[in-house]
């Protein structure tokens, strides 16, 4: 199964007879709140999910975004009517981090049809609706471990023994400045790889080809095991995503630089390389 669906390829499925659940999770870091903008205007069917409150715990030593609890986040997809059997749209602003932590999550907890729509609403040239949708209660139930997933430790073990990539900007990875956590820099042995190069300027993914020869420089061919990070481990699916369009697994740091970071005792690398 394709992680990513094409405006296109959502619009006939959604009339036809097996419609995907639509998900709306438009979120900015740092900016307004979603909800607003679903209001204003959303894919026909979709229903709204909060990044913060239902896609992640309570920021703390875990991090700013935290894993949700499991049976919370699966209380909430069932709210939005998300069932185990029936396919699953997520889409977001365009830039595709957010939908991809819900693609990620839902991946993660066993869901086994979930895409995310191929550059976000700005793809969409349909009808837009502005009422609110209550669904039927789905019963999607979350068994969570069918994606990898690496703590602190386990990342770092990976830098060493595989190929560890950090989505965030380069300047971030660098240690040239860092406006959210503690401290700049990078996980010792990380590898930058900014989640914006997997795009191309309209948001959508660049093709399978161009991404696996993108990853395929940045040391994928012969790596044992590969494993992505990013600040909180919003952007970080976002490029497990990527991964995976160009075919390649990978597991998500989802703690992130901000769990690594809030931590003094864990090394911090600076500098354009990785050590």
């Amino acid at each position: 199964m394709k992680p990513i669906i094409s405006a296109f390829e959502c619009a006939s499925e959604s009339a036809g007879p097996r419609p995907p659940v639509l998900l709306d999770v438009r979120w900015q870091l740092g900016g307004p709140h979603g909800r607003p903008d679903y209001e204003a205007g959303h894919i026909p069917g979709a229903v709204f999910v909060d990044l913060d409150a239902e896609l992640a715990g309570p920021p703390g030593s875990g991090g700013r975004h935290p894993l949700p609890d499991p049976e919370e986040f699966g209380a909430a997809m069932r709210r939005a009517g998300v069932s185990r059997d029936t396919p699953v749209v997520v889409y977001d602003g365009g830039q595709g981090w957010a939908a991809a932590r819900a693609w990620w999550l839902l991946r993660w907890t066993g869901h086994p049809d979930v895409r995310v729509l191929d550059g976000g609403l700005a793809a969409w040239d349909g009808e837009l609706f502005t009422e609110s949708l209550t669904p039927a209660e789905g019963d999607f139930r979350p068994e969570p471990g069918a994606l990898p997933l690496l703590d602190a430790e386990g990342a770092a073990a990976l830098a060493r023994s595989g190929l560890l990539l950090d989505a965030r900007a380069a300047e971030r990875y660098r240690g040239d400045v860092e406006p959210i956590d503690r401290v700049g820099g990078h996980i010792p042995g990380a590898v930058s790889a900014p989640t914006s190069e997997n795009t191309s300027g309209d948001g959508r993914f660049l093709p399978a080809e161009a991404l696996a020869a993108r990853f395929k420089e940045l040391g994928t061919d012969g790596a044992p095991e590969v494993g992505v990070y990013c600040g909180s481990g919003v952007s970080g699916a976002h490029e497990v995503l990527a991964l995976a369009v160009a075919g390649i697994p990978a597991a998500l740091y989802a703690g992130s630089w901000s769990e690594w970071s809030a931590d003094e005792s864990r090394p911090v690398a600076t500098g354009p390389d990785p050590q």
